[in-house]
């Protein structure tokens, strides 16, 4: 299993009591590293995802059952997201699952990236992370084209303005 969040030793203990091996990668804050940004031809300065791929999430295919997305894609910058979801799709297995979650609307600086923390039996607690900006709100469509290639796609409305979607390869 791969959570691309901040590491969080309740998720660790809680997946690996159930058997599964797991890998973290926190591609949000690696994408803060200005190593990776290129000069564009306008001079504005954007993340290069050929290099920043070079350096993270460097799985071969069809390593991963599973992979826990939480809201990385809301706040990863934009041209990250496309490039990410076409890596987690080959890292997956056939029929490997992907959890994502996204934002429904904006609500400003009340909307932080947070660490999330499965507490058994049932819970997910959210640890607040300063210094991430909500980049985006994906509405269905939008997230049903970035998973167009994944071969299903099943929506959840989550509380506090958060969809849940899980996906399969």
């Amino acid at each position: 299993m791969l959570d691309l969040g901040p590491t969080s030793p309740s998720n660790i203990a809680f997946l690996t009591e159930m058997g599964a091996r797991v890998f973290n990668e926190d591609v949000l804050r690696e994408s803060q590293d200005p190593s990776y940004t290129v000069k564009q031809e306008d001079g504005s300065m954007q993340i290069d995802p050929g290099k920043f791929f070079a350096e993270n999430l460097d799985y071969p295919a069809d390593q991963f059952d599973a992979v826990l997305c939480w809201d990385v894609p809301d706040y990863l910058p934009e041209s990250l997201v496309k490039p990410l979801v076409e890596r987690l799709q080959v890292m997956l297995k056939t029929k490997g699952n992907l959890l994502a979650f996204f934002h429904t609307k904006d609500a400003g600086p009340e909307s932080l990236y947070s660490r999330h923390h499965i507490v058994p039996p049932d819970v997910l607690e959210l640890e607040p992370i300063q210094g991430f900006s909500l980049q985006r709100i994906f509405n269905n469509r939008h997230i049903e084209n970035l998973f167009k290639d994944f071969a299903s796609r099943k929506f959840f409305l989550g509380r506090d303005n958060i969809r849940e979607v899980l996906m399969v390869r």
